[in-house]
């Protein structure tokens, strides 16, 4: 009930879920209408299936019962006819006896002729010997050691019912050498049933018929033994009466159990050299097997027609090669050794197995168990998994000494390279791009598109960490400049890397069509292509679209780190003057466009060229910005009397000259900085309108930039030496009457 309870709770967390009740409760009566279906079908099964076996069970009591009925009436029929015959118990005895006598002779012949049949079987043993390939007494030889065999077992069992010990050894010392020879014979036995498939490929079918006779009389002689322990092992007191019926061997002998434990011991020596080879050479694994498939052919063409047909070799022989194909493969997956390339070999194996078993006759759910028990979902795991690993491996080692080249920056060229054009550029990148081509060759090795389309995933998602990693190391590192106390070393050497990180944003989409020179994303791209499925390619467009985005956003976010370090660095002191009463007097603003123009002078050869006029229209931005925010300095007043008008528009004019003339910016970017200055004319109208209208002022001014702060605002305000509390109150009363139409981000979202 409680489990019930909290699923519910789970299902309506909030009023609008109520509201979701008639489609649950719908949903909730197909499941359930689904499951009592699935629940009376099976029940009428298992009613059958019982009634089925009840059925079976009565049956078998009538059966059982008329046996009864029947060997009453033999028991009956027998005393009958012994009454019948007058002094039938004398006839009994006599004849009783006459079979013990004959026995007895028997007996006596045997043991003396023992010696010299043993002797003669040796003999044939050694001629087979000298002729191993067909071994002609073969036949003889087994059914000489059969009635010694019967001979010795009649021997000891009638000599173990005189109780006494010494005569027993006496019989056994007499019987040894028979133990010796029966010995050899079986190893005759092994050798063939060792080398069967030799035997049989080599064309000697008659060694092959002979070997097979043998083991099925043994087969037959067990089912004997086994028939008559079983029929005495409950009927003690019957064991006498049936005496005269057991005679012949006493004990199995399990040859067809050897027979079969000779084809196991025979392919598992095929399969450790095949192991030993496919370690050496995963990729020659079918070639390694190819006597399995030549072994059942073999057994399937030339072998079924020398064999009993109740034995079905063929599927004997495939049920015990397929078992030990299981156990080597699943063993070597399990193995903690096994390589990666043993691992995908094993990986793809199944479906090769599978297809050559079908070949020979043998569809994929007659052979079980599965091959690899159904694995191939974790070891695609795992061999993905691992590929996976060798790339964050490599990944982490490049970005480890990417930061330890960044740490010590500080030595002469600030640890970086220069590409064919001059640019600066880390030394990393090119070996990071190689290092995932040959990972996508690894994974494309595996020749299954889920390994590879799994790699590729994952080298995305890490490309897109790695742009967060490179982001934050440099922010970090730059925010160290941009504090209250900034450090001052390494600060040239900063600047660098910021240039040479925005160029390796740049080489890594930067394509030459025309040239044929593909930039590193669209090379991936082109690299992984061909391994994977075209509906994965198009899914994983919208990424790498993601991807080359983001290498955009992380050359440009370096290049307004730049902008905002020569801020916070060289322009520390002079910034903080802006609408001061020294702001009057000073040429900040004419000083700090030559600083800007000694960067770009400076870097303009290093900088690769589609980044230099993001680079200057970020210097705009951010002295527009800084501009515009300084009316927060401490200190800052415009008063009436003052020049203000002539001093904001003596700096803007000085902006204007320098970004309009600048000789590396296009007249684009040079058109789109100018209509951001222009922003300045309704800072002015805010510092010299009358108090009575500032509040339309403030009103058309934010109906043009939507996201104008008015916290700005009212410092803007309060430089005014007219300010006063109702004016402010005045503007916020308008901002609240004002609803504007969000667009695109302004230059004054900055300026707060």
């Amino acid at each position: 009930m409680e489990t019930s309870t909290g699923k519910l709770a789970e299902l309506l967390r909030h009023p609008d879920d109520l509201d979701k009740i008639p489609a649950m409760k719908l949903e909730y009566t197909r499941k359930k209408a689904a499951v009592d279906s699935q629940l009376r079908s099976g029940l009428k099964e298992q009613l059958e299936i019982t009634q089925s076996g009840m059925n079976g069970i009565t049956e078998g009591q009538r059966t059982v019962q008329l046996i009864k009925e029947e060997m009453m009436k033999i028991d009956k029929l027998c005393a009958e006819a012994q009454n019948m015959i007058r002094d039938f118990p004398n006839i009994n005895l006599v004849s009783q006896t006459h079979r013990n006598f004959s026995a007895v002779e028997l007996m006596r012949k045997n043991l003396d002729s023992f010696n010299d049949r043993v002797t003669r079987v040796e003999m044939m043993l050694r001629e087979d010997d000298q002729d191993v390939e067909n071994m002609p007494n073969l036949l003889v030889v087994h059914y000489e050691l059969t009635q010694l065999r019967n001979i010795r077992d009649d021997a000891l069992e009638q000599i173990q019912r005189a109780d006494d010990a010494s005569l027993v050894s006496t019989l056994e010392d007499y019987f040894s050498r028979l133990d010796e020879t029966v010995e050899w014979f079986d190893e005759h036995i092994g050798t063939i049933a060792l080398n069967l498939i030799s035997v049989l490929i080599n064309g000697n079918n008659g060694l092959v018929v002979r070997f097979a006779v043998i083991i099925e009389a043994e087969e037959r002689s067990d089912k004997r033994v086994k028939a008559l322990q079983e029929a005495l092992k409950d009927h003690k007191e019957m064991a006498q009466r049936f005496q005269s019926i057991t005679d012949g061997a006493k004990n199995t002998r399990g040859y067809k159990e050897k027979f079969l434990q000779a084809i196991k011991i025979h392919a598992e020596e095929q399969l450790m050299e095949t192991k030993q080879s496919f370690l050496e050479d995963p990729a020659k694994l079918a070639k390694q097997l190819k006597w399995y498939f030549n072994d059942l052919n073999a057994v399937k063409q030339g072998m079924v027609p020398l064999m009993p047909k109740k034995w079905k070799i063929f599927q004997t022989y495939a049920k015990i090669y397929h078992q030990l194909m299981h156990d080597f493969l699943v063993g070597m997956i399990d193995d903690p050794d096994t390589n990666s390339a043993n691992m995908l070999s094993i990986l793809n194996w199944p479906e090769v197995y599978y297809t050559k078993m079908a070949k020979l006759g043998f569809g994929t759910e007659e052979l079980e168990p599965h091959v690899i028990d159904k694995r191939e979902g974790e070891l695609v795991k795992e061999f993905r998994q691992l590929v996976i690993r060798y790339l964050d491996q490599w990944l982490d080692r490049i970005f480890k000494t990417e930061q330890k080249d960044f740490a010590d920056r500080n030595v002469d060229g600030s640890n970086l390279d220069a590409d064919e054009y001059g640019y600066f550029r880390t030394k990393n990148l090119v070996d990071m791009w190689r290092m995932l081509r040959e990972q996508i060759d690894a994974a494309s090795n595996s020749q299954r598109l889920d390994v590879a389309e799994g790699v590729i995933d994952a080298m995305i998602l890490r490309l897109k960490t790695r742009q967060r990693d490179w982001q934050k190391m440099l922010d970090e590192e730059a925010d160290k400049y941009i504090g209250p106390t900034p450090e001052l070393e390494g600060f040239q050497a900063l600047q660098d890397w910021l240039v040479a990180t925005a160029n390796d944003q740049i080489a890594c989409i930067d394509d030459n069509e025309d040239e044929g020179r593909f930039a590193y994303l669209t090379s991936f791209r082109q690299k992984y292509e061909p391994v994977v499925s075209p509906t994965y390619l198009e899914a994983t467009d919208e990424q790498i679209n993601a991807l080359r985005d983001g290498y955009v956003d992380l050359s440009t976010h370096c290049i307004a780190r730049f902008a905002q370090l020569i801020f916070a660095v060289d322009f520390r002191t002079v910034m903080p003057d802006f609408f001061t009463p020294k702001w009057y007097t000073a040429t900040a603003m004419k000083q700090m466009v030559v600083t800007f123009d000694e960067y770009i002078g400076d870097y303009k050869s290093v900088l690769h060229h589609s980044l230099l006029d993001i680079f200057i229209e970020e210097l705009a931005d951010e002295l527009l910005i800084r501009y515009l925010s300084s009316v927060k300095n401490k200190g800052a007043k415009i008063k009436r009397i003052d020049p203000y008008k002539d001093k904001i528009f003596n700096d803007v004019s000085t902006a204007f000259e320098f970004f309009d003339t600048n000789q590396y910016l296009s007249p684009d970017v040079a058109d789109t900085i100018k209509q951001k200055w222009r922003v300045t004319e309704q800072f002015i109208q805010l510092l010299e309108a009358d108090k009575g209208v500032i509040p339309e002022v403030f009103a058309a001014f934010k109906m043009e930039y939507w996201d104008l702060q008015l916290s700005w605002v009212e410092a803007v305000l309060r430089t005014r030496d007219d300010f006063d509390r109702s004016l402010l109150n005045a503007v916020k009363a308008r901002a609240a009457q004002i609803d504007v139409q969000r667009g695109l981000e302004t230059i004054m979202s900055k300026v707060k």
